[in-house]
């Protein structure tokens, strides 16, 4: 294990314990688990208070990181830098960018966050987005997973993107959102993904709805009435 503190934070993903094997077994030493908690700034703020060390890698329960990652090139963030984030690859549709990615980040910059959808996109302080690729974001295990991922992440890039991200670019990937049809669980995405931009037309006269992307129950319900309970595990 490098200097940094690791932590994998999970809430029901399938092939989470064999995804944090995985990132532990990279990463060559013990990764830190917080899984289950309800509500997704909550579990954020919660992983500042496992970690002993103040700059830490950070991997969300569907990350699969490619093994060939070398944690003891990672230089530690810059004065001023709350976060990095590195790249990933979208199973459904072929996109690359820090969706789901690995991220390096402080434990005072959570402590300290603010309040948006995008949740840590209100760390304080400069985020810093690396060109290398890191993994896979494996968020397509079952029909809720892959539709929860086109949903809430095409919600909030219909509504503007917190990190600064150009309209155009924006578009884009809603766009290819919305053509998924690579990988298990494309059309469900693709699904999401159209939904997720309407819900985001729907809530723009009710900025308040936009909350909800980040309740798990209210997103489960939202998909068993308009897909019908399907297997969540696949």
């Amino acid at each position: 294990m490098t200097g940094f503190d690791a932590v994998f934070l999970s809430y029901d993903e399938p092939m989470a314990n064999s995804l944090h094997s995985r990132l532990q077994r990279t990463l060559g030493g013990t990764v830190k688990r917080l899984h289950g908690v309800h509500g997704m700034r909550r579990a954020y703020r919660l992983c500042a208070e496992v970690v002993e060390r103040e700059q830490f890698f950070l991997a969300d329960g569907d990350f699969a990181i490619d093994t060939d990652f070398d944690p003891a090139t990672v230089e530690p963030l810059e004065e001023g830098v709350s976060m990095r984030v590195w790249r990933a690859v979208n199973p459904v549709n072929g996109l690359t960018y820090g969706y789901g990615g690995l991220k390096l980040i402080r434990r005072s910059a959570l402590r300290e966050m603010g309040d948006a959808v995008d949740v840590l996109a209100a760390l304080p302080g400069r985020i810093e987005f690396a060109q290398h690729t890191a993994g896979i974001t494996r968020f397509n295990q079952s029909p809720f997973h892959a539709w929860k991922a086109g949903f809430r992440e095409c919600a909030m890039l219909a509504r503007g993107s917190e990190y600064g991200m150009a309209d155009d670019d924006a578009h884009q990937r809603v766009d290819a959102w919305m053509r998924s049809r690579s990988g298990e669980f494309a059309t469900h995405a693709a699904a999401g993904a159209r939904e997720g931009v309407s819900f985001a037309r729907q809530a723009a006269r009710d900025p308040q709805q936009f909350d909800r992307l980040n309740d798990p129950t209210w997103l489960r319900e939202r998909f068993t009435a308009a897909h019908g309970d399907q297997a969540v595990s696949g």
